[in-house]
């Protein structure tokens, strides 16, 4: 499966955003789709995942109660919209996608075969 990032930009803190991430290639609905971050100079983390019908998702314990994961199998996309942002989320954001059917929502970073090409996001204080 190929996976583009796209949506990121320059917000200020408490702003929004929404992350979409289009899949083409293989059966989109037969995968976990999942958003990382890389902060310059740290290790690629987990943000959130979904599961392939949509009803589960996780998310990292930084992130909850303001990120909202979400995918349209009918358009082949996934979400990631983006509230009350702060300037510790300034990363570069990726998508990924797992079809492993190990778990519903995975938060490996390991499981994950596809990955998009990253969209930056910024947040200024």
């Amino acid at each position: 499966v190929q996976l583009q990032a796209y949506g990121g930009g320059l917000v200020q803190a408490g702003g929004s955003l929404r992350l979409s991430c289009a899949a083409s290639g293989r059966t989109f609905s037969s995968c976990a789709m999942g958003w990382f971050r890389q902060a310059p100079g740290k290790e690629r983390i987990f943000v959130a995942s979904i599961s392939r019908s949509g009803e589960y998702t996780r998310y990292a314990d930084s992130v909850k109660g303001r990120f909202t994961i979400s995918r349209d199998n009918a358009k082949n996309t996934a979400y990631l919209q983006m509230n009350s942002l702060k300037p510790e989320d300034t990363a570069v954001y990726y998508c990924a996608a797992d079809d492993t059917g190990i778990l519903d929502v995975p938060s490996l970073l390991q499981l994950y075969d596809y990955w998009g090409q990253g969209t930056q996001v910024t947040v200024s204080s």
